[in-house]
């Protein structure tokens, strides 16, 4: 007992150390603080400012009206009468219509037949033709809705009028023209904002880059400047690895809480995401995100001899990360292979765990497998760490005894150069 009492004794003197290395290390380091502790604010922030525009309004459209009468102006005038889209050029062809397509000044068209007015009257379906900008997809939906619901209006007003024409009283004609009357409910994102979607998986997919970019220039720093001989006790030969990992893990982990509690709390309420789970359950799914994060950078920072290392990771890595996470890309439109791929990452689980959570106030048992996985990720990673730390801690023991051998012969060779001289 007095041993074991000893050993932790040792082992929390050591993760103490470690952790007071780390941070003096960190907030010394201007790039190192900068990338763990103010990309994400200022990310997240620059990001959030962009989606900060959550509904398109006042796109502009064209009409090609060739009917030009009463009917076709009161078609013309609803475009304009919704606060989504609004008539910015009357053209006279397709042609001039175009251009201003090229030129980004419309982004939808509506092209009115000259017997427009004349189908209606004769009691016909009179046609009309939608142009929409697609290589823009959320100004075309925007649009192409708005166009689509004004023209639908006005045609059951036709008919409307119509009815009312024949005698038949204004409810009857109602429920012909409308039989069927819906109500829309915009659950979990009643705005239907893309930022309210996009900004929580964006921010999480920033956390993981941050760690992996911030710990592997912490890591190649350590290396480089020889820190963890530094941190040797006297009369040992080197320092023990799960209270450096462990060391680290809760440096880090206390630097990201901090991030996260400032994500969920002042930069939800600036910027009005919707909020709709419970910060236990919100915590349930980042504690262990964090974790795998921090592991998963702490093992691959054992790699780097060097802290530029960790920016091609950063250059190779950032976009397939992304893709796989979910957040750009629905996870359905993957190959089975690369789905399953993707869950070696932390954020391809924690992204759509925290979106039900968040969002749509998922309760802990609708997300438990996914948490399930970060906890899995959070000892394979963990595990890993410990095997890289414990191989770099072996490397530097190594070259230390490689070094302490070349002095020796360096010395002996001097006494024997000495001894010939005399």
């Amino acid at each position: 007992m007095k041993k074991l009492k000893e050993y932790i004794s040792l082992y929390r003197h050591e993760i103490a150390s470690v952790m007071r290395s780390e941070y003096r290390e960190i907030f010394s380091d201007p790039g190192v603080m900068l990338v763990i502790i103010f990309a994400i604010f200022i990310y997240s922030t620059l990001y959030s400012f962009g989606y900060n525009n959550q509904v398109l309004h006042n796109v502009p459209i064209a009409v090609i009206d060739n009917s030009k009468t009463h009917s076709s102006r009161m078609l013309v005038e609803s475009f304009s009468a919704g606060p989504n889209t609004y008539v910015a050029y009357e053209t006279a062809d397709m042609e001039e219509a175009k251009k201003l397509f090229f030129e980004h000044k419309v982004y939808g068209v509506v092209y009115i037949p000259y017997d427009y007015e004349k189908q209606l009257v004769g009691g016909l379906q009179a046609n009309v033709s939608i142009y929409c900008d697609a290589s823009y997809f959320l100004m075309y939906r925007q649009v192409f809705q708005e166009i689509v619901a004004s023209v639908s209006t006005a045609g059951a007003m036709v008919e409307f009028q119509r009815l009312i024409a024949k005698g038949i009283n204004a409810p009857q004609a109602k429920a012909v023209t409308q039989p069927v009357i819906y109500q829309s409910h915009n659950l979990f994102n009643p705005y239907l904002g893309y930022g309210s979607f996009i900004m929580p998986a964006i921010i999480l997919v920033i956390l993981q880059q941050t760690a992996l970019i911030g710990i592997g220039m912490s890591g190649g720093t350590w290396r480089e400047y020889n820190l963890y001989q530094k941190l040797i006790p006297a009369g040992r030969e080197r320092l023990s690895t799960v209270p450096i990992v462990l060391g680290k893990a809760f440096t880090y982990l206390s630097i990201y809480a901090v991030t996260m509690t400032y994500v969920l709390t002042i930069h939800y309420h600036i910027f009005k995401y919707p909020m709709n789970g419970t910060i236990l359950n919100c915590a349930a799914v980042a504690v262990p995100y964090i974790l795998a994060c921090v592991f998963m950078g702490i093992a691959v920072s054992s790699l780097f001899t060097r802290r530029e290392n960790s920016l091609l990771w950063m250059l190779w890595t950032s976009i397939p990360i992304l893709l796989l996470s979910g957040a750009s890309l629905p996870k359905e439109s993957f190959p089975e292979w690369m789905y399953m791929f993707g869950k070696i990452f932390p954020s391809s689980s924690a992204v759509s765990a925290y979106i039900r959570v968040q969002s749509m106030g998922a309760g802990f048992e609708d997300v438990l497998p996914e948490i399930t996985t970060l906890w899995r990720l959070v000892f394979i990673y963990g595990g890993l760490s410990i095997i890289g730390i414990h191989l770099v801690l072996n490397q530097d023991l190594a070259r230390r005894t490689r070094d302490k051998l070349r002095r020796q012969r360096k010395r002996v060779g001097e006494k024997i150069m000495k001894t010939i001289g005399k």
